[in-house]
């Protein structure tokens, strides 16, 4: 059930093209993720007075291309001139992200590049992204149906607390899932990791020497 919040987040006419869209082109299943990640996103936007119209909407449109076939992946990225890296060429699903920022822009007429970033950095991250970025990043990793483990229920009180920290620690507990199962790790998702450990040790030590 969507709040009264969500809804007049975007205009109905916009927001019913989009849903309506996800509907011909996304399982049910995956809707629902769509919109539990949307109502983190919001939570979260509140939280750290990010803007939260476009942390909905970014939320709403994330997965816009995560059922495409491979091929379409790949031609559309080239089309565009992605980089197509030996992992993305070997998993094409991992360039959905980029390539539904691809369809917002084209489909929705979102020329907002912080929203249409969030949409491209939703599932490997990307080393310097902005708040907007990392809400949308971690609503996707930690919205409730993804589980309630102990150290999920952790991660999500670390969005709430320090968005930075947050990152990298679940940046770490994906890694950790991707050995476990023998996949292949993106280099974008090492360097997301690397990229905010060493903004937060930085953060720390500035702190360390005020004190």
């Amino acid at each position: 059930m969507l709040s009264d919040q969500t809804l007049a987040l975007n205009t109905p006419n916009e927001r019913d093209r989009i849903l309506a869209w996800l509907a011909e082109n996304v399982p049910q299943s995956r809707i629902q993720h769509i919109l539990r990640v949307e109502q983190m996103a919001i939570a979260l936007a509140h939280h750290h007075r990010v803007d939260v119209e476009k942390a909905a909407k970014a939320a709403l449109m994330h997965d816009l291309a995560k059922y495409f076939k491979p091929q379409k992946l790949l031609t559309m990225a080239q089309a565009e001139g992605l980089e197509i890296d030996p992992v993305s060429k070997a998993n094409p699903h991992l360039l959905h992200a980029d390539v539904g920022a691809l369809i917002a822009r084209d489909t929705f007429s979102v020329n907002d590049q912080d929203v249409c970033s969030a949409i491209a950095n939703h599932t490997l991250g990307q080393p310097g992204m902005n708040a907007l970025s990392c809400i949308v990043f971690l609503a996707d990793s930690l919205e409730p149906g993804r589980g309630e483990t102990p150290e999920l229920e952790e991660l999500r009180k670390a969005s709430y607390y320090n968005l930075e920290q947050a990152v990298w620690l679940t940046c770490d507990y994906s890694l950790r899932l991707l050995i476990e199962t023998h996949r292949l790790i993106h280099p974008r998702t090492v360097a997301t990791r690397n990229w905010f450990l060493q903004k937060v040790k930085n953060s720390q030590q500035a702190t360390d020497k005020t004190a």
